[in-house]
């Protein structure tokens, strides 16, 4: 009898909670397909940075006899996959998938939104959450960290939003984007204290395992790293520079194309939307703003590869559901599109000519780049007082 009332419990799970058991068999079957066919080179990196670190290693430069590509993360980051390096490299790698399914959850589950519009998010964002399973990238944990800083702002706890924005950019830089919802504190000077308060440790923090001297040595490697990998991006062949600018640069077949125009750009749309003060009262101004930044993190970096467009994928389904009509003809043109051609563009759904031709021109940046400028415009001229957002739920409005 307990058997038939448990079964009968699960499948009359709702549709949100089929979604996030879908997250979780994604991230399962990645796990597996990867783990024993021993093509888990991303992971071994993320894996080895611990011992490296611990043996005083040079983190940032090639070991082509333990594995291919280079580490380019920050030195907390040692310690974030401590735990799971500490276990049998099967086990750590179960739980850094599951891990990451189980954060951008967390974040999804955290907007003010009812249940039916959480389940269309995950469902539109499924494609680039496998993609990013599929390669074993931190980037699900990276869209959770600005998601869940911004939410926590807004539940006035500063101190838990300023630990995941200071250590989300110690790790990795995107979510250094984050500061921006100081502006919408209630308790600016509890959010600048425990700013310090979080930098403070986890500058040090990592000195626990490499000690303080090695410690420094390698956040001068590190700085050296991403100085370095920000030239070697900037090709016109290449998985990475997938971006704005770098679809500038390649349909112009021009490398030399800077990136300092369109950064600027950015910077300014942020701070012409950021003194719009009036307008901060309005929860659907400052989600717009968060939608932007998710969005911006990927489009206008040069390492933007295919795996990181779960990020800017998250922040495009999240600034549509949140419309009073998300499905109006263009939004379902931009969503299709969003699906086919930013997800699903430079994989084995196309054929190969078609997938080297969408690389060659950065074509998976397009979609984003195309709504981004659409929040920006909207951020910088539309007057949000009286705007209501129905998949709010009345609690969190």
């Amino acid at each position: 009898m307990d058997a038939q009332i448990s079964a009968k419990k699960f499948w009359g799970l709702t549709g949100y909670q089929w979604t996030c058991i879908l997250y979780i068999a994604v991230a399962l079957f990645c796990w597996q397909l990867k783990y024993f066919r021993h093509i888990d080179n991303n992971y071994i990196i993320f894996r080895t940075s611990f011992y490296h670190f611990k043996d005083h290693v040079n983190l940032y430069l090639l070991y082509p006899n333990e594995y291919y590509d280079v580490y380019i993360y920050g030195p907390l980051f040692t310690v974030f996959i401590a735990p799971l390096s500490l276990m049998p490299e099967g086990w750590g790698f179960f739980f850094w998938e599951v891990g990451n399914a189980a954060a951008f959850l967390w974040a999804i589950n955290l907007l003010p939104f009812n249940n039916r519009t959480k389940t269309i998010i995950l469902l539109l964002c499924a494609i680039e959450f496998a993609n990013a399973s599929h390669y074993m990238q931190f980037n699900p944990i990276i869209a959770a960290i600005i998601i869940g800083s911004f939410i926590l702002v807004k539940k006035q706890k500063e101190q838990y939003a300023t630990l995941l924005t200071v250590a989300g950019t110690l790790m990795k830089i995107y979510p250094i984007v984050g500061l921006a919802f100081f502006f919408f504190s209630k308790n600016k000077a509890k959010y600048i204290i425990w700013s310090v308060i979080w930098t403070a440790i986890f500058l040090v923090l990592p000195a626990i395992i490499s000690g303080p001297g090695f410690l420094i040595q390698t956040y001068k490697d590190w700085f050296v790293a991403l100085t370095s990998k920000n030239l070697t991006n900037q090709s016109l062949t290449t998985g990475f520079d997938w971006c704005m600018m770098g679809a500038v640069r390649r349909a112009f077949q021009d490398s030399s194309i800077p990136n300092w125009p369109f950064l600027l750009m950015g910077a300014a749309s942020v701070i012409g939307a950021l003194a719009r003060v009036k307008q901060y009262e309005f929860l659907k101004f400052r989600l717009q703003l968060m939608c932007s930044l998710l969005i911006m993190v990927v489009i206008f970096s040069t390492a933007s590869e295919h795996p990181t467009f779960i990020i800017a994928t998250a922040g495009a389904v999240i600034y549509i559901m949140m419309q009073h009509k998300p499905f109006t003809p263009f939004n379902i043109v931009i969503l299709v599109l969003l699906l086919v051609v930013t997800g699903l563009g430079p994989s084995d759904a196309f054929p190969k000519p078609a997938r080297v031709w969408m690389q060659n021109y950065a074509i998976k940046a397009y979609i984003p780049v195309i709504i981004w400028f659409k929040i920006a415009w909207e951020l910088l001229f539309t007057d949000f007082r009286g705007q209501v957002i129905p998949a709010i739920t009345k609690v969190n409005q």
